[in-house]
């Protein structure tokens, strides 16, 4: 569907065929008071209430004499009843032990949170029937009338409806039925909302015996959960008894394996937990690193010795001055020079004396260097004795490597043994604990459980059954409607058909234009059956609705002179829109003819909307750069690229230069404007109508967009030609209503580049 907007005399026709030529108006009946009551329902189908009030009031008695038997049975019927009273425990779901009970002395471990669906299961263990027998035996309740009504004798009555199938023959029970019946018709049991407490409530003729079986279902529902604890720890004792015997077979079988497989293998363990022949390596590992150090420290005292025997330094190595040889020497050499420089104060150097210490200490250091090179000698030989060590554990550890290298396969078989082994020791030590701690726990004769009672029944005095005053309230407020609504039944059955109207003069309506056809069809009217005269009224309330449409597109065409001499028309219209609201979400700009007058229109009302509210203007005409000109981003990408994927939501959305509205081009120049009947295009609206205020649409003349884009839920505001005669732009007006929008306004002319609007300071509207 396509819309055009403005074919002159191509719609004119059907136009005219929805406003009709001469309307009558409707006419009301004027009933005869004095012989016969007013109808229930008007002419126009609505109902009258004053006809219904008096009916009701003329048929008083039909309403109250029920009403006030209603309320004396209901007063007999609570006074007969045996009153209950009812008696309530409160129990606190903590599933918290004793930590001073746990075997293992875990005492740091935290409690598990329970969830609303294990509080929900506890309340239906409260309510199990196994708990249900054990009360009953401790209260001895099969021994009361009360639970079992055999034992007070059977009614007339009841054995009546009983023989009729209506009620149960308490004969057919078990008495054990019939008590757990009663039973469970006074218990009452429930978790209270967003919490881990239990409400247990029982009623009884007699509130000491409902006060006692209250407190005995709470303690026996601790009770059977610490029974249940101690089976389950039993239970689980004897499961892990026969487990751990297993267990044990297993274990000595592994051990076993592992040990037949050493002693075969020759994977003998020594000192930490070691091979043999592993620990054998590291010791000649050791010894071979302990050789090589000595070598290397011999042969290099022995260098350095020889190195100061050559250069004629003085010897101070330590292997040669630990010699006791050399040290006597060093201490006759002392001497010898001692007594030389003696001497050689008092004697010159060719004296014979100073000649024979001279020689003494010449043959002193000749005999110093040759026991240095005795030393000397001697570290080269132990350099080369550690070297043949060296050799030998060399070899040595060859060959054990070689040995070791062939004993890895079967050491890593015995690997995988031994963690066989040790997985089942450590899964029997832990048995062995558990079995402990459930043995521990079945021994215990009052074991943890996980609740607790918090609040105890007490006697009451008050009953809780029958409420007397709601029921009696009820009775008498249920008996009071249905008798009106009887009688007022009654009195709408009763209506009859007048049988003639009479005409009713309308009052002038506020055009004076209007006032002389509306009194010229009132002459017309004469008496006529009512079904003919309400048959005119639709025609009528279309003709009325046509003329109020007419009438706004009129004040559209041409504003009151009052207001246009203080704000602009289109001030006016930013206004009515704003004040709007929801019903001016959605507002589509378009134009009889193309050009920039419409996309200046639309940025003009945006900017004058946009003080208030949140705006938004999407461009669907394209027809000038007007739009991407005013925006702050101009090479922004539009609704095109959304729809091709090239840019995402939050892309295509930029700000306008001089206000706050937000602006959605159509896209960049050269598109193909098919894409903008894809239908992703309205849900892109859809989406900016979720977040604005409002939404103006560009559209230009509308040629090529969908019908549905541009008039669901929306307004329209035409911007019209200059020579548009005023005829032709109400029945645009009425062209654009018929095919879907929901209010047309026409504007008198196009907003011109001129033309200036305030926002927030005064700017140019373009």
């Amino acid at each position: 569907m396509r819309l055009a907007f403005w074919r002159a005399g191509k719609v004119k026709s059907a136009v005219q065929r929805a406003i009709p030529k001469k309307p009558v108006p409707a006419v009301t009946y004027q009933p005869d008071v004095a012989h016969e009551p007013a109808p229930a329902v008007t002419e126009n189908g609505d109902l009258d209430l004053r006809a219904l009030g008096y009916a009701l009031v003329r048929k008083r008695g039909w309403i109250i004499v029920p009403t006030a038997l209603a309320l004396v049975l209901s007063i007999t019927a609570v006074n007969l009843i045996t009153p209950r009273y009812k008696s309530e425990a409160r129990i606190l779901i903590d599933g918290r032990e004793n930590v001073f009970l746990r075997p293992s002395g875990e005492r740091n471990e935290e409690r598990t949170s329970l969830d609303p669906e294990a509080v929900t299961s506890q309340v239906q263990l409260v309510q199990s029937r196994d708990l249900a027998r054990e009360i009953i035996k401790k209260n001895r309740l099969a021994e009361l009338p009360e639970f079992d009504p055999v034992l007070g004798g059977l009614s007339p009555l009841k054995s009546m409806l009983a023989l009729f199938g209506i009620g149960r023959d308490p004969f057919s029970l078990t008495p054990e039925e019939r008590v757990l019946d009663a039973y469970y018709e006074r218990f009452t049991a429930y978790a209270v909302d967003k919490s881990r407490v239990i409400v247990v409530e029982f009623q009884s003729r007699d509130p000491e015996l409902a006060a006692r079986v209250a407190n005995s279902i709470a303690e026996g529902y601790l009770v059977l959960q610490r029974t249940a604890r101690q089976e389950q720890a039993k239970s689980a004792g004897q499961w892990l008894s026969g487990e751990i015997d297993l267990l044990r077979k297993k274990v000595a079988e592994a051990d076993t394996r592992v040990e037949e497989f050493r002693s075969r293998s020759s994977l003998f363990v020594g000192t930490n937990n070691t091979t043999l022949s592993n620990q054998q390596m590291g010791e000649i590992n050791t010894q071979l690193n302990n050789a090589r150090a000595l070598k290397s420290d011999a042969e290099t005292k022995a260098k350095l010795i020889r190195e100061m025997l050559q250069t004629g330094k003085p010897l101070e190595a330590s292997d040669v001055l630990n010699s006791e040889l050399i040290r006597r020497l060093s201490e006759q050499r002392a001497t010898l020079r001692a007594q030389l420089a003696e001497q050689s104060s008092t004697l010159l150097d060719g004296h014979p004396r100073i000649k024979e210490l001279k020689a003494q200490l010449a043959d002193l250091d000749r005999q110093l260097r040759d026991e240095a090179s005795k030393v000397s000698r001697s570290l080269d030989n132990d350099a080369r004795i550690a070297g043949g060590r060296v050799e030998s554990l060399s070899a040595s550890l060859d060959q054990l490597k070689k040995q070791a290298t062939s004993t890895n396969d079967q050491d890593v078989k015995l690997r995988a043994l031994e963690r066989d082994a040790k997985a089942l020791r450590d899964l029997l030590e832990s048995y062995l604990a558990k079995y402990r701690e459930a043995t521990t726990r079945e021994n215990i004769d009052t074991g943890p459980a996980d609740g607790r009672i918090i609040s105890r029944a007490s006697v009451s005095n008050v009953p809780a059954y029958p409420k007397k005053l709601p029921i009696v309230l009820i009775a008498t407020l249920a008996t009071l409607l249905l008798t009106s609504g009887l009688v007022a039944t009654g009195e709408l059955l009763r209506m009859t058909v007048p049988r003639a109207v009479a005409p009713v003069t309308a009052a002038p309506v506020m055009h004076a234009a209007e006032r002389e056809p509306v009194m010229e069809r009132e002459a017309v009217i004469e008496r006529e059956p009512l079904i003919e005269t309400t048959s005119l009224q639709p025609e009528v309330e279309a003709e009325a609705e046509d003329e109020a449409k007419s009438d706004f597109a009129e004040a559209a065409i041409v504003p009151d002179a009052e207001a246009a001499a203080s704000l602009s028309e289109v001030e006016q219209l930013a206004e009515q829109l704003r004040s709007a609201g929801s019903a001016a979400h959605k507002v589509t700009i378009l134009g009889t003819a193309p050009g920039e007058g419409i996309t200046l229109t639309a940025l003009t009302l945006a900017r004058l909307m946009a003080r208030e509210a949140k705006v938004v203007v999407v461009d669907l005409a394209a027809t000038s750069q007007m739009i991407s000109a005013a925006s702050v981003d101009p090479n922004a990408p539009g609704l095109a690229e959304l729809m091709q994927g090239e840019a995402s939501f939050t892309q295509i959305i930029t700000k306008d230069r001089l206000s706050r509205v937000q602006l959605v081009t159509a896209g960049r120049p050269g598109f193909d404007r098919a894409l903008l009947q894809s239908p992703r295009v309205t849900l892109a609206i859809d989406a900016l109508l979720r977040v604005y205020d409002h939404v103006l649409l560009d559209a230009g003349t509308a040629s090529d967009l969908p019908a549905e884009l541009l008039t669901a839920h929306a307004r329209a505001v035409v911007v019209p030609d200059a020579g548009m005669e005023a005829g032709a732009r109400t029945q645009m007006c009425e062209q654009l209503e018929a095919v879907g929008f929901a209010e047309v306004t026409m504007l008198s002319k196009a907003c011109q580049p001129s033309d200036t609007v305030e926002v927030g300071p005064r700017v140019v509207a373009a």
